[in-house]
């Protein structure tokens, strides 16, 4: 059975919300990273035995949190060993403003995953209408690199959190055809 794993920060709880949407449409397990960033062993065991690997942090001044930035600075020794060559990989990221460059946080995901000679899965999805709402349209953001969420409030719109389970359910899709 092929094996996902989430590796993700969360500082207010969206990014979180946001990972678990994604975990239950394609039975991924989540590993946490904690505030003061340090990975533990165990997690590290798992993420080199995944088939895709998915990062998700909120977004901070126009890129990942500094802790998700040590997760990704720790990942070297896999890097020259090219322990994650050929895995997918795929990402999420939440801010509170309708752009808050989520893209360029997403874009370090990638240049992640491209380094280590992963395989990108992209979010699949088409912009919405011109008079959609965040409320309600999947991908109200246009974006293409994974799921970017607009967090307020009330949390997360439906709309965002419908397109982390599309995007689950595509990376599911995705491993299975990969791994098979």
């Amino acid at each position: 059975m092929p094996n996902i794993e989430i590796v993700s920060y969360s500082g207010t709880g969206n990014t979180t919300r946001l990972a678990e949407t994604i975990a239950q449409a394609c039975g991924a397990r989540i590993w946490t990273i904690p505030h003061d960033g340090e990975v533990k062993r165990k997690m590290w065991g798992a993420l080199d035995d995944a088939d895709t690997i998915l990062f998700g942090s909120p977004t901070y001044m126009g890129g990942p949190a500094w802790q998700f930035k040590r997760f990704a600075d720790a990942t070297g020794d896999r890097w020259y060993n090219r322990d994650w060559q050929d895995k997918l990989a795929g990402g999420f990221t939440t801010s509170s403003s309708t752009n808050g460059d989520k893209g360029e946080c997403l874009s370090y995901f990638i240049t992640l995953a491209n380094q280590h000679g992963m395989i990108w899965v992209s979010l699949g999805q088409s912009s919405p209408p011109s008079r959609a709402t965040p409320q309600t349209a999947t991908n109200w953001t246009g974006g293409n690199g994974g799921v970017m969420a607009i967090t307020g409030r009330e949390g997360l719109p439906e709309g965002d959190l419908q397109s982390a389970h599309d995007y689950g359910t595509r990376v599911k899709q995705l491993t299975d055809r990969f791994t098979a």
